[in-house]
Order: C-alpha cells, then structure tokens, then sequence
C-alpha cells in the first residue's frame, strides 16, 4: 500500500471524512484529498500528528515495503505492534497447560521480517509449558495513549545462532547471561500471530 492508500485506509476506519480530518491535523481538505491520491505528501509535522491520530508508527506510513503490509483490522503490521509493546516496555505472556492458563511479566521481544520472537531460558517453567502448549497469548498495556494491545497465537522454537546473536548485540543483558556453556540455555521462539486488537 502507498502512503495516500494507508492514510484513506486508516482515516476511514477511524470513520471521519476528508474534512474532519484535515480540521485535526491543520489543513485543507484539498491537501488531504492530495496525500491519499498520492499527488502529494505530509510534511513531517503533519505526519507526526497522523501517525497519533491513527495511533500507528511513522515508519508504517511511510514504508511501502512488503513487511510493512496491512495485516489486523486495525490496519497494524507485526512490525507496529513489536512498536507499541517496546513502548510499553513490558508486556504479559498467558499460557495454558492442561487447561489451566498461566500469565507471567515479560520483557525480551524481538521483530525481524515482520516476524516476532520471544526470549526465555529452557531452565524455566514457561519453556516447559511453551513446548507442551504452543498456544499463548501477549497482552501490554501502553500507559501514554491508554490502550492495551491483545495478540494470539502459537509459539515455535527458533535455534537458528544467527537470531541469538542478533538478539545478544539488541539485549547486551543477554550476552552477559548466556556466556559460553550457559548459551545452550537461551530459547527463542517465534510467534505466528493469528490475530491482534489494539482497545
């Protein structure tokens, strides 16, 4: 999708016309029926202020690149929602085994490809529970714009080295924890989303 795509996309969704919207950002309706023609485009400012408004991250309006695709209802990729948990700076993981459910605080995600990956130790319980029951559930709440993010879907063990080097250069923590023999420890798994809400 081009900017002006994503922009009448997002702007219809939210249910507002042409007009309104160029009332909330600061121009004309003219220049709003420009942007989603694609004949032209947001100053930075302006950007910024669509991108809250649609509560979406600069970088989905502007990439036109296939990891940048439309993929919820909200008109989010996987990567706005790595994006928004990040912002969060924790988020809630919910696993079920034998049909109890377990939720714990996490904190070590990762997005590469628009894929998302999670990070735990093979010596915890959850690593146990994960490999019982691949279906888990994500939830962060983001304090700043009062909303809360919902993602479901499966886990799958990831052991490519590659990941876990890109993961320890991202989390220095992780390479001071998993030196030498401890590194066999270190599980990353990769989540196939089925479905995702922002409230």
């Amino acid at each position: 999708m081009t900017t002006g795509e994503k922009l009448a996309f997002l702007r219809k969704k939210k249910g507002i016309t042409q007009e309104q919207l160029s009332e909330q950002v600061g121009v004309s309706r003219q220049s709003v029926s420009r942007w989603e023609m694609d004949a032209a485009f947001p100053e930075t400012d302006k950007l910024i202020k669509l991108s809250r408004l649609f509560e979406c991250s600069i970088d989905f309006l502007l990439n036109n690149g296939p990891q940048q695709s439309v993929k919820g209802e909200e008109g989010l990729s996987v990567k706005d929602c790595y994006e928004f948990i990040r912002e969060c700076g924790y988020f809630f993981l919910a696993t079920a085994v034998h049909n109890q459910p377990s939720l714990r605080p996490f904190g070590m995600i990762y997005a590469k490809d628009d894929t998302m990956f999670i990070v735990t130790d093979q010596r915890k319980k959850v690593y146990s529970e994960l490999k019982r029951n691949s279906c888990i559930a994500i939830a962060s709440y983001n304090q700043n714009i009062h909303k809360w993010i919902r993602i479901c879907g499966e886990a799958g063990e990831d052991c490519s080295s590659q990941l876990k080097q890109e993961l320890m250069n991202i989390y220095p923590n992780l390479k001071r924890a998993y030196q030498n023999e401890e590194e066999m420890y270190l599980a990353i798994f990769k989540l196939r989303i089925d479905d995702f809400s922002i409230m």
